[in-house]
């Protein structure tokens, strides 16, 4: 079957390696251009076209592609006379690879399908060097048969796709999966300053954990690289990671749902960003939990206060 035509807007971190696997994959893809003309440059020598607004996009493609930090930006790409809803037409697919709040996604399915455009939400797991090996993880929010029409898509970038129900599936299932894991690393972080603090020898209380009920594979993705002072054990912005949990707090609240947990959560996120963290690794809580108690986690003198 001829493949469709994918128009992509957000080759940031892990767009660029999405879209270039859909090049690369033999998808003709039109992109959006940004103000970091690096990986539009790189795509373009690839194969790609580039559109000169969303609109446009929209107009070459079957399936268009989002890709940004939030709902926001998203709303933004779609609002004006050059947004993807000025080009809504019967048949075109706009999918959402945003994590977005639930309530925002919901108002952009209605807006769409006004004009006979399905609206799909796919948010991602896993990092950018998974984007660019196709490896990473996506939950789908579709009907069955525009699921149909986007996997093949989804497989040019995705390792496991999931398709987790209907329109607005997709991120809620993610805002949920992203407290489990934020939750843990909060844990984690306050843990290791409590070890620290009690005297503990910190590399001994590792291995009791990873041998045990309480171990993980955040644990082990975390643990470990705060004792070494990188802190980088899993590469995800702290920034992004409390811009989900509020979303996350948002959706709970919307249900009339207690959530004390995750307030708390998002909580600390709030304040390790409040502390200069924001711009790093989520690992970096252990950093703020540093600052906060005066404890050593990492094997090195302790982390002074954030520039």
């Amino acid at each position: 079957m001829e493949k469709p035509r994918v128009g992509f807007i957000g080759v940031g971190l892990m767009g660029h390696g999405m879209a270039g696997n859909l090049v690369e994959k033999g998808f003709p893809t039109t992109i959006l251009g940004n103000r970091n003309r690096a990986p539009v440059e790189d795509l373009v020598r690839r194969g790609a076209v580039e559109g000169r607004d969303p609109a446009a996009v929209a107009a070459a493609c079957d399936i268009v592609v989002i890709c940004v930090t939030g709902s926001p930006e998203v709303q933004a790409i779609c609002d004006g006379p050059k947004g993807l809803l000025a080009a809504a037409r019967d048949g075109l697919i706009v999918m959402d690879c945003s994590t977005s709040e639930p309530s925002s996604s919901a108002k952009l399915c209605q807006a769409f399908a006004r004009s006979g455009t399905a609206f799909v939400d796919a948010p991602l797991a896993r990092t950018p060097k998974e984007a660019a090996e196709g490896r990473l993880n996506v939950m789908v929010g579709a009907e069955p048969a525009i699921f149909a029409r986007v996997e093949p898509v989804l497989k040019a970038f995705a390792e496991n796709i999931f398709h987790v129900g209907g329109p607005g599936a997709g991120h809620k299932t993610k805002l949920v999966n992203n407290f489990l894991a934020m939750g843990q690393i909060a844990l984690i972080a306050e843990a290791m300053a409590a070890g620290a603090e009690a005297g503990l020898d910190l590399d001994a209380f590792v291995r009791v954990v990873s041998a045990g009920g309480a171990n993980s594979g955040i644990f082990q993705m975390v643990a470990p690289s705060m004792l070494a002072g990188t802190f980088d054990g899993l590469r995800f912005g702290l920034d992004l990671a409390r811009k989900d949990l509020r979303y996350y707090t948002h959706m709970t609240e919307s249900l009339n749902l207690p959530s004390h947990l995750g307030e708390a959560v998002h909580q600390a996120f709030v304040l390790a960003s409040a502390m200069g963290f924001g711009g790093e690794y989520v690992g970096s809580l252990g950093k703020a939990q540093e600052n906060l108690t005066g404890a050593r986690i990492a094997r090195r003198p302790a982390c002074g206060a954030a520039a």
